[in-house]
């Protein structure tokens, strides 16, 4: 839909809904029923596989492997962790495969497949590396404490705060290159510090880079990452490519909203009170498995190396049962930016709610959003709020028309 259509459309309807063309739209349900069923499925089939490995013993099998190899208990589990973690990896392979080949099919992605395959080694090393360290850890803390669960947690906490400052500055560069927006587009710059200035912000330039996002996809997209110093916002080189001016101000609002609304911040809390809860309920889990199932699985206690698959199982099905919670917390998140974006750019933008809408109309088509996703599906499995009911309260939401006061900007 060009520009023009979306605005005739406004004049005709007095209210924005999101809509896509015929050849988009059937795109955009084949891709959407592909992403649900690749989610849905993949889950299962993991806690089938996990749960298939458990039932047959595989844990104590690999125990005594690496027992074969080394009488320390310790460095055993540097054996035991890696395999299981690599099994993980190697489940997952398949949907992912099948993903990246429909992303391509609808010109999404034109990322080859020699890339990508480069990218799943990498990221299967940091998880073989980190989760590791993690499993031999959290087995370390099982030996010494039935509090296990606590004192991990506890741990957790900073880990989780340097991964967050980490991962801009160490994992990121690992994937894609990071440059100076200022260099890419140096007339961006000072109309984004327009916007950051309007939010009682000073974002320096050298804290806004641009992405070579084009290796890999063709839709625009931007984001907020990092924390205290490592903190950045990030506009993909896609964005500046396709997208105007004033709507990468309404884009970067958004952004600028995670940042002034301390979302980043708020995220660490929540996944660790959920983290908490969630450790909890393994604990308890894990024991009341081992005590009625442990001897026809072979896992004679919980600390045994033995139930490292056990606990993989639980945790893909509590990770599973708590994507709703995630979810729902992301999407108010996600929400209050949306409200926040839209505040701080008007006054700078012409027509700050128009350019708000036809941003989310153009990342919805170059995305191929649905425009009317199940309402479970959206419960479960959206990070954010639907296409369509972003749109629609852009176009909505006009408190200075109505003599109201603005939530976040100008109160």
């Amino acid at each position: 839909m060009t520009d023009a259509m979306i605005l005739l459309s406004r004049e005709i309807t007095g209210k924005m809904v999101y809509t896509l063309p015929p050849d988009k739209l059937a795109k955009a349900e084949h891709l959407y029923h592909a992403r649900t069923l690749a989610h849905f499925g993949d889950a299962a089939w993991m806690i089938l596989a996990l749960g298939l490995l458990v039932w047959w013993g595989a844990g104590a099998r690999i125990r005594d492997w690496a027992a074969r190899r080394t009488e320390r208990r310790w460095m055993q589990g540097f054996l035991v962790a890696p395999v299981w973690l690599l099994i993980l990896s190697v489940l997952g392979l398949p949907v992912a495969a099948m993903m990246h080949r429909i992303y391509r099919e609808y010109g999404i992605s034109v990322e080859g497949w020699g890339m990508w395959l480069v990218d799943f080694a990498k990221g299967t090393a940091l998880t073989l590396v980190f989760g590791t360290l993690a499993l031999a850890a959290l087995y370390a803390l099982m030996r010494r404490s039935p509090r296990w669960w606590f004192w991990f947690w506890l741990l957790a906490i900073p880990v989780e705060v340097a991964a967050v400052w980490a991962v801009p500055v160490f994992i990121d560069p690992m994937f894609n290159h990071f440059s100076p927006l200022a260099r890419a587009d140096p007339t961006l710059v000072p109309q984004l510090e327009r916007v950051a200035v309007r939010g009682g912000l000073r974002i320096p330039p050298e804290r806004m880079f641009v992405m070579d996002a084009s290796q890999r996809y063709t839709a625009p997209n931007a984001y907020v990452t990092g924390f205290g110093g490592s903190k950045r916002i990030v506009v993909w080189d896609t964005t500046i490519k396709e997208v105007p001016q004033d709507e990468i101000l309404a884009v970067y609002g958004h952004e600028q909203g995670h940042y002034v609304l301390e979302h980043i911040q708020k995220g660490i809390l929540f996944s660790l009170a959920l983290m908490l809860v969630g450790l909890w309920i393994v604990n308890w889990l894990m024991g009341w498995l081992v005590r009625r199932y442990g001897a026809r699985w072979a896992i004679p206690e919980v600390e045994d190396w033995a139930s490292v698959g056990l606990l993989l199982l639980v945790m893909t099905v509590l990770s599973f049962l708590a994507e709703p919670v995630a979810n729902a917390f992301s999407r108010w998140e996600e929400h209050a930016a949306d409200v926040y974006g839209q505040e701080v750019i008007h006054g700078l933008v012409p027509d700050a709610q128009a350019a708000t809408v036809r941003s989310f109309q153009r990342l919805g088509e170059m995305w191929l959003d649905v425009p009317d996703p199940n309402p479970l599906v959206v419960f479960w499995t959206y990070s954010h709020p639907p296409t369509a009911e972003r749109e629609s309260f852009a176009a909505g939401y006009d408190p200075w028309e109505k003599g109201e006061t603005p939530r976040y900007v100008g109160r």
